[in-house]
């Protein structure tokens, strides 16, 4: 039986189960394996407490040439009850139906069920917004164990991120939201509101984990993970510790002096990576005992010069940048028009 999580537990029941059932009972089918889709062993986060739902014997197997009909009955028909103490079939919170969990479909197919599109096609501007990087990461992240048609493979290349016009205008709409509420934490403070304060600090703190993705060039998960991913990326180490002082914070002056810190690190990898930014990154807000962000936005906007990009509007942003409001962002359509598609 196979140790660690549920992506080796995949790979073991494929190679020594699905795998050669496929070899017997359809030795000339083109396909790829993999564990892609939901669930926080396609991240690699699963953990003892991700097993009592939606964990198990999953697996993604991408067939082409309209195989997908035949192929999942071949295995509703052949497989097991159990495979290594663990049951074939089982229902998911999202389909009661107790059933195995191979899901078989094309390759193009499987990214439209996770993107709300087909990237074999092309990818427009409107396209690339309306994209989060957990839709990107359920069909990017996960291993893949065998693949014989190279369609997954292409699509991942495709996916691997925005092109460099469209990502500039990501990590500028993250600034601009940092810029426009970075001097309320203090003046919250001085208004004797800590606890407004601390609100318009932890927003902070997600944009600046969201931004450090970006600089990257990381695909960001949706929020349960998003700061367990960030602590993983270069230099994360110390966001950490800083973006912690901000949320331990028991007054504004601590607070907004711990963000201050935190922006200083992402402009200063910013400039790392190559692109514009400005160092200090942080000034005086007028003659207030508050502090702003100084103008990384439009600096990085004078870059883009794609006239597509340019002509979308400034500190907008992509879908998962403009709402953070799950139900719509588990919805292709209502990503699409909070792009203006």
């Amino acid at each position: 039986m196979a140790a660690g999580g549920g992506a080796e537990l995949s790979q073991a029941y494929f190679e020594d189960l699905v795998q050669p059932l496929l070899t017997r009972h359809a030795p000339q089918l083109g396909y790829a394996a993999a564990r892609l889709g939901s669930g926080s062993d396609v991240l690699g986060f699963d953990d003892a407490q991700s097993r009592d739902h939606d964990w198990g014997l999953r697996l993604t197997l991408l067939v082409e040439d309209d195989r997908a009909d035949p192929i999942d009955a071949l295995l509703e028909r052949e497989l097991p009850r159990t495979w290594c103490g663990h049951p074939t079939r089982f229902a998911t919170t999202w389909d009661p139906q107790v059933r195995h969990r191979v899901e078989v479909a094309s390759a193009a197919d499987f990214a439209r069920s996770r993107l709300g599109l087909d990237p074999t096609r092309g990818l427009t501007v409107l396209d690339w917004l309306s994209l989060t990087g957990q839709c990107v990461l359920e069909v990017t992240a996960g291993p893949v164990f065998h693949d014989g048609t190279g369609a997954i493979s292409r699509i991942r290349e495709t996916l691997a991120w925005y092109p460099r016009d469209l990502w500039i205008y990501a990590v500028a709409a993250d600034w601009s939201r940092l810029g426009q509420e970075f001097p309320d934490v203090g003046r919250a403070g001085l208004r004797g509101d800590e606890d407004g304060s601390s609100v318009i600090a932890a927003r902070h703190v997600r944009t600046m984990l969201h931004l450090a993705h970006l600089l990257h060039r990381r695909w960001p998960p949706y929020g349960k993970w998003l700061a367990h991913s960030a602590a993983g990326l270069p230099g994360g180490g110390a966001l950490r510790i800083a973006v912690h002082e901000v949320l331990r914070a028991r007054d504004w002056r601590t607070r907004q002096g711990a963000l201050a810190d935190a922006v200083e690190l992402l402009a200063a990898a910013q400039g790392e990576i190559g692109l514009p930014t400005l160092q200090p990154a942080t000034e005086a807000f007028f003659e207030r005992p508050h502090i702003g962000v100084r103008g990384i936005p439009e600096l990085l906007g004078e870059t883009i010069t794609d006239p597509a990009v340019r002509a979308l509007p400034a500190g907008v942003g992509t879908a998962e940048q403009i709402s953070d409001n799950v139900t719509v962002l588990v919805d292709a359509d209502a990503r699409r028009r909070l792009v203006g598609g």
